[in-house]
């Protein structure tokens, strides 16, 4: 299936922010990934609402196209880039200094630097697995520590988002090192929830189901033969949409939910429950079978 056919059987969702203009005046945002897919989506949302952000990812010419596309579509925002490996803590430093210097100490900071890819996992290497380790678990510690330590010095708090995925939670074949890691980093903003609240500190996760990017879908579905598949899967019949994601981030990050931390967000349109039913396959029961088991059943029980 091409992009075009899934964004077809998308739901366009509103694209407008759920939240005051406002809301963000002020704010510095540094956003792993934040050239592509779900971080750029959410740097553009975070920067409509006046937030400056800084973006970062390995590749530098991909993160000024991005901040030269929202400068021009939202006059008057504030986007910086830096290229940095996150699986390299002295690369971090060095762009979190820039985002410093440059725009102020974060008040929000978005993990959602990834790398994952589909394979049977007796064909991977050590080297395989630990580069998605790296760059998922390892990447989300180097910058949160980098980071908070820098607040705590300073005396400033501030809000941590996690983007995972729902397979964190109960894990998954074909995807084992992803599944590892993304639990790992949910279980890192869980456990700092705890410890650093005296800080000033919020630390939270969304675990989206099927978003469609270009890059994730790449590698997961390169076929393109398990959409259709995904989506019968899931209740509402669609994927989700990039605007969506991005205004419940947007909430997450704010003083709106001030009173919320620790929290994994399933945003999924009910495919992990679907899943997990023990009968939700029983969707697939043609009406009129209905009226056979139907009365199967009365039988049994009349017995």
């Amino acid at each position: 299936m091409s992009s075009s056919d899934l964004l077809q059987k998308s739901f366009r969702a509103v694209s407008k922010c759920m939240l005051p203009k406002d809301t963000f005046k002020g704010k510095v945002a540094f956003v792993t990934g934040g050239g592509t897919g779900i971080g750029r989506a959410i740097t553009e949302r975070l920067s409509e609402m006046g937030a400056s952000c800084c973006i970062v990812s390995r590749k530098l010419d991909v993160l000024d196209k991005t901040a030269e596309d929202i400068q021009k579509s939202i006059p008057g925002s504030k986007i910086i880039t830096a290229a940095a490996d996150v699986r390299n803590p002295d690369a971090v430093a060095i762009a979190v200094d820039k985002c410093v210097k440059d725009l102020g100490l974060p008040n929000i900071v978005i993990n959602n630097a990834a790398g994952n890819f589909i394979s049977p996992t007796e064909r991977l290497s050590s080297n395989a697995f630990r580069s998605v380790i790296d760059i998922v678990l390892m990447g989300t510690i180097n910058v949160t520590m980098d980071i908070a330590k820098r607040l705590i010095e300073a005396k400033q708090g501030a809000n941590f988002l996690g983007i995972t995925t729902i397979y964190a939670h109960y894990g998954s074949g074909y995807v084992v090192p992803s599944a590892c890691a993304k639990s790992g980093v949910q279980t890192l903003h869980r456990s700092l929830a705890s410890e650093w609240g005296k800080y000033g500190f919020r630390f939270n996760c969304i675990a989206p189901g099927p978003i469609y990017t270009k890059g994730a879908f790449s590698r997961l579905d390169p076929s393109g033969q398990f959409s259709d598949q995904m989506m019968n899967r899931i209740p509402t019949k669609r994927l989700g949409e990039l605007e969506e994601i991005s205004n419940l981030a947007a909430y997450l990050v704010s003083d709106y939910s001030s009173w919320m931390t620790g929290e994994v967000i399933n945003f999924d349109g009910g495919e992990l429950m679907s899943m997990v039913g023990e009968f939700n396959s029983l969707e697939k029961v043609p009406q009129e079978q209905w009226d056979e088991l139907t009365a199967m059943i009365k039988n049994v029980k009349g017995s």
